[in-house]
């Protein structure tokens, strides 16, 4: 069987992947028994932040692909070497960094553009019709390359209407569920989008991904 995809945008939520997220991830695919390959741009971080204070490290400077190495427990590979015809599908995890690191829309919004590898895997897989799931503020990334797709990043009007002039269908959800866009195979869950507890935010994305799983090819 095929592997899903995870692309990771480094490793702390302020200015990498949310941790959380990718771990439930990465439980809710096991839980659904879908094997899973990590992923992550080869590229230094757009910023560096304290996760203690919140203050930005000015003159630190960090990889993405070795943060992210963090939580896939060294099993990650750059996503120029990933290929659309080996996966079964993707998953995004949120986190400031996949609004950073994978696209700038967390400077640009409407915009922004998106990490050319990871550009180039999200449309590859779009185009082969397998599904992707898109996390907390992910979903960007599929308004920008995903003409037309409906989705979710929670109930937050503010970043709905950027996301809506982008091209996207936006539709309010909860943490605890997801959006399913069947014709585009496109799936999306708020996470951290929403002020949600953990056990909600779980739920959303196992939720999520055991969709993913019935559209996988098999």
């Amino acid at each position: 069987m095929s592997k899903v995809g995870v692309i990771l945008s480094g490793c702390g939520h302020r200015d990498g992947a949310e941790i959380r997220e990718a771990v439930l991830t990465l439980l809710a695919l096991e839980k659904a028994g879908l094997d899973y390959e990590c992923f992550a741009p080869d590229v230094e971080q757009r910023d560096v932040v304290d996760h203690l204070t919140g203050e930005a490290s000015p003159a630190e400077k960090r990889n993405v692909l070795r943060e992210a190495a963090r939580i896939a427990r060294g099993k990650v590979r750059p996503t120029s070497e990933a290929r659309a015809a080996a996966l079964a599908g993707l998953v995004v995890p949120g986190g400031y960094g996949a609004a950073k690191n994978l696209c700038d829309f967390a400077v640009a919004g409407p915009d922004c553009t998106v990490e050319p590898s990871v550009a180039k895997l999200i449309r590859d897989v779009h185009a082969a019709g397998k599904p992707i799931g898109f996390i907390c503020i992910a979903p960007a990334l599929a308004a920008r390359l995903i003409p037309g797709a409906k989705l979710t990043i929670g109930r937050d009007a503010g970043t709905a209407e950027a996301i809506e002039k982008m091209g996207a269908k936006h539709v309010e959800c909860f943490s605890d569920s997801f959006v399913s866009d069947d014709a585009q195979k496109v799936l999306s869950t708020p996470a951290y989008m929403c002020d949600a507890t953990l056990p909600q935010i779980a739920a959303g994305i196992e939720a999520m991904v055991r969709r993913l799983g019935e559209m996988t090819p098999r």
